[in-house]
This record gives structure tokens, sequence and C-alpha cells, in this order.
């Protein structure tokens, strides 16, 4: 791919760009635990939710919104202040070009900026993979460096099938 890869902040205006990438994932596999497809309305408020604290970026060639990654809070008590759980979409159509890798190293930038220090991904995993899950999102965070640290067993259940979670960190600052 020779088309230059800008990763910019994203805005409500893009929910239906960003949706378009997200439904498939909805309707097509099981790295979405979501069964429906949201409405647009309904995909903008959550882009609008998270960018009020957090930051949410979109990787646009030519024009065209091809990815994006977001980071939200680990948990709502003031303790987890320096955790977030990330979360990212590639348009099925532009995998494997170093998208992903671009729009993450942004927002760990931005997050370390931030003072945030612990970052997390919360994955679907099956030990066999099916026509709706591979270990593609478990090879990608590992090769950013995130470790596994934890692994629930069969809580997801879609299409007719129960898939395990994987938890996976990464620390990008200092624990003082």
């Amino acid at each position: 791919m020779s088309a230059e890869v800008i990763v910019r902040s994203a805005t409500v205006n893009d929910a239906k760009d960003l949706l378009a990438i997200y439904a498939y994932y909805v309707t097509n596999t099981a790295i979405s635990f979501e069964y429906d497809v949201p409405t647009v309305e309904e995909f903008a408020d959550r882009i609008a939710k998270t960018l009020k604290n957090s930051p949410y970026l979109v990787a646009v060639i030519n024009d065209k919104i091809v990815g994006y990654a977001y980071a939200a809070p680990l948990k709502t008590r003031a303790a987890y202040v320096k955790s977030v759980e990330l979360s990212i979409y590639i348009d099925r159509n532009f995998k494997g070009h170093g998208i992903g890798g671009k729009l993450y190293q942004a927002l760990s930038s931005e997050l370390k900026q931030a003072g945030i220090i612990n970052l997390y991904a919360c994955i679907g995993y099956s030990e066999v993979e099916d026509e709706y899950l591979n270990r593609n999102s478990v090879d990608f965070h590992e090769h950013m460096g995130f470790k596994i640290v934890g692994h629930f067993n069969k809580c997801g259940y879609k299409f007719g099938r129960y898939y395990d979670v994987l938890w996976m960190e990464k620390i990008i600052g200092k624990h003082e």
C-alpha cells in the first residue's frame, strides 16, 4: 500500500463510516460479542461519550476512514484512573497494512502523555479457530507488546457456540 495513512481524532460526524467498519464485526465475527448492529445515532453517542474523557482516533487513507481505535476507562472507580481498555477495528479490506500498529502507536502516545500507565485489551478467543474467530487479534496485541494476563473460559456466547475471553496488558509508564 503506497498511500499515506493519516491518524486523526474522531468526531461524531465519523459515526456512519466507523459504523460501516464495525457492523461487519458484529454480524460476521465473534470479535465483537454484540449481537445487533447499533444505529448511526447510537454509535455517534458512543463516540461523543468516549471523546469526553479519552482519545478516539481514526486512520484515513485518501480521505477514506479505514480503521479506528479508542480508549475507555477500565473501571469507573477512582483507583483505576491510570488504566484504560483499548478497542480497535480495521476495515476488513485494509487488514495487514500496518494501520492497526499506527493507530495503537498514536493512541499509546496520547495516553502516556495523559498519565495513563496500564493498557488492557479484552479479546474474544477460541482454542480452535472457526469461521467467526481466529487468533489475529491476539497475535496483533502480542506484536504490539501486550501480554496475556487473564483467561476467562466460555464466557461469551455467539453464533450458537461459546467463546473464551483473554485479557491482555501492556505497561507504558512507571508505577511510582
